[in-house]
């Protein structure tokens, strides 16, 4: 089975996503680490003190566009207010975690 970051497959691409709102205490991380791993993006999730939460993600550009587009609404007890995205570059990690 081909890794998260097999380049023979796929471009991978790398984004910064800043998710504000009611993000943080709605299990929007938990919930955004399950989708990422469906849709077999890498990267990770943390809470920023500001009380917004910030995603980095990194896979095959479909995959990271469906999980950008899964922010803008997050968990059914979360309300997004805005989403900042931002292209950064790969650096290919493994597996996608909480920090």
């Amino acid at each position: 089975m081909p890794g998260l970051n097999d380049s023979a497959n796929f471009e991978a691409i790398r984004v910064r996503v800043v998710v504000t709102g009611r993000v943080q205490g709605v299990w929007f991380r938990d919930s955004c680490r399950e989708q990422a791993r469906r849709e077999r993006v890498a990267g990770f999730a943390r809470n920023r003190a500001d009380g917004s939460v910030e995603v980095e993600l990194e896979g095959p550009e479909p995959a990271v566009e469906r999980m950008v587009a899964w922010c803008r609404t997050g968990p059914a007890r979360a309300r997004v207010d805005a989403v900042a995205v931002e292209r950064i570059a790969p650096v290919g990690e493994p597996g996608f975690r909480i920090r």
